[in-house]
């Protein structure tokens, strides 16, 4: 029998709802396994009660929203939190309605949860932000958000019309890149806008020498019976107010992630991990993948 997940979910700042922890999508559908095997990832989260996936249209350009469009199929579309990201280049008046329309159409359904500004780009953060209340008005998306926001982008995104309607932030976070904490964190969480975890498993640990082979991970991966990657997941989890989104192709990495929310991380596991990898104490600039 497949695992259910707990019921988690954070309050987003319209008072709707957000689950905590999702399936993310980067590179797949890029031909690197089966695209059956990748679906049965998928279908696996779903079927344990992962309710939410993230996606954008650069992900194997489409690819991976059809590839979610095949895995949805049959499900009950209004249990599910679909998210995905809009080029900077296609987010203004422009392009962002036909982006946006293409994106439904790949994933075959008539609405999105959530639709971020993937980066910064050239065009106007006012414009960008009446495109979106544009397309919430027109019932094609629920909430908007962005992604690889800093704080200048931020504070800049408060100043324009309806900026403050923005919901979440989708940056890189994980155990070995934690510079959201010192500034942007807290500057989020005091607006009460969520902030998204891509790569919180660091890509499986790729992004900073020595996460997987720590002696402290490894100790307290131990005393749950977790893997290393399972432990990094647990430490962004440990923050009520963050969504993760870790990307798998593998079925049972799914419910590996999925079993974490079951077997939260103690408060001096937290403390040990947080000694082992402290965050920094000065702001530094956003880290992106």
């Amino acid at each position: 029998m497949i695992p259910r997940i707990p019921h988690d979910e954070v309050t987003l700042p319209d008072g709707g709802s957000m689950p905590r922890l999702g399936m993310g999508t980067w590179y797949l559908g890029e031909g690197r396994r089966p695209p059956e095997d990748e679906i049965a990832a998928l279908r696996t989260g779903l079927d344990a009660g992962v309710r939410l996936i993230d996606t954008a249209e650069m992900y194997a350009d489409g690819g991976a929203e059809r590839l979610i469009g095949r895995a949805i199929a049959g499900y009950d579309r209004a249990s599910l939190f679909l998210v995905s990201k809009v080029y900077p280049h296609n987010a203004g008046r422009a392009r962002l309605r036909r982006s946006l329309e293409a994106s439904l159409r790949r994933m075959g359904v008539d609405y999105l949860d959530m639709y971020l500004l993937h980066w910064r780009g050239s065009i106007p953060l006012a414009e960008t932000v009446e495109c979106m209340e544009a397309a919430v008005d027109a019932g094609l998306i629920r909430q908007w958000g962005v992604s690889n926001l800093d704080m200048t982008d931020m504070r800049e995104l408060m100043r324009v019309a309806n900026g403050s309607h923005c919901c979440v932030d989708q940056v890189l976070y994980h155990l070995g890149s934690r510079g959201i904490e010192v500034d942007l964190l807290p500057w989020l969480r005091k607006r009460r806008i969520l902030v998204m975890a891509y790569c919180p498993l660091a890509q499986a640990g790729r992004l900073r020498d020595g996460l997987l082979d720590s002696a402290v991970v490894r100790e307290v991966a131990a005393a749950h019976g977790f893997t290393p990657m399972q432990v990094l997941l647990a430490f962004v989890l440990h923050r009520p107010d963050v969504v993760a989104i870790p990307r798998s192709g593998n079925p049972r990495h799914v419910l590996e992630n999925v079993a974490v929310l079951s077997d939260p991380l103690t408060d001096d596991e937290y403390a040990a991990l947080d000694r082992a990898f402290p965050a920094p104490d000065h702001p530094v600039p956003l880290d992106m993948e």
